[in-house]
């Protein structure tokens, strides 16, 4: 719990900085394609600085994230056998690989829906995507439906609640950390059993 206690203290840090909205992108943008930090932190952290702003952080998110999937699915397509090596070695395991990539024969939008809605780790799911070659106009689209559907619920609700969902967060983040695990357990839950 620790970990994300830091991460979110380092998140309302960087949201006062005048190079956030930046931050924001390239958190995005690095979190689709290779890196494991999740631009919620920031986002959430950049909305409760400045409320009147949530729309536009919205886009800029959701512009990294697309754009970093799609750097991702670059990767998994023109450049998987230079990578593969040390991808099965420090993030995911090549079972699970291939059957990320056996799932997309039937299912590559819901896949990739799913895989950017919840917590799960999207930058497996767009290099998998590249790899397994799916529709780049399919995975555009599912990752913009996907990723805009989380970003915005993220926005939307401390827009709304604002000042009352910061204090909520704060007291009960502990508890906001475990539904977090939940929704990461759901959406792999999903994929296993209604993708199959």
């Amino acid at each position: 719990m620790k970990i994300f206690r830091k991460l979110y203290d380092w998140g309302l840090k960087q949201a006062e900085s005048p190079h956030a909205e930046r931050a924001l992108f390239w958190v995005a943008f690095v979190e689709s394609s290779f890196f494991p930090l999740p631009p919620d932190v920031l986002l959430i952290a950049m909305v409760l600085s400045a409320r009147a702003k949530w729309l536009r952080y919205f886009y800029i998110c959701l512009a990294g994230s697309v754009l970093g999937g799609l750097a991702g699915y670059g990767i998994g397509f023109g450049a998987w056998q230079m990578v593969q090596g040390w991808f099965f070695a420090h993030v995911f395991p090549e079972a699970a690989f291939i059957k990320v990539q056996e799932l997309y024969r039937h299912h590559d939008f819901w896949v990739i829906f799913a895989a950017g809605f919840t917590p799960i780790p999207y930058k497996i799911f767009t290099l998998a995507a590249g790899v397994a070659s799916i529709d780049l106009v399919r995975f555009f689209l599912a990752s913009v439906v996907g990723r805009g559907a989380r970003f915005i619920l993220v926005t939307g609700l401390l827009y709304l609640f604002g000042p009352r969902m910061r204090i909520f967060i704060e007291k009960y983040f502990n508890w906001v950390t475990i539904a977090f695990f939940v929704l990461l357990a759901g959406g792999f839950y999903f994929i296993k059993y209604f993708l199959r």
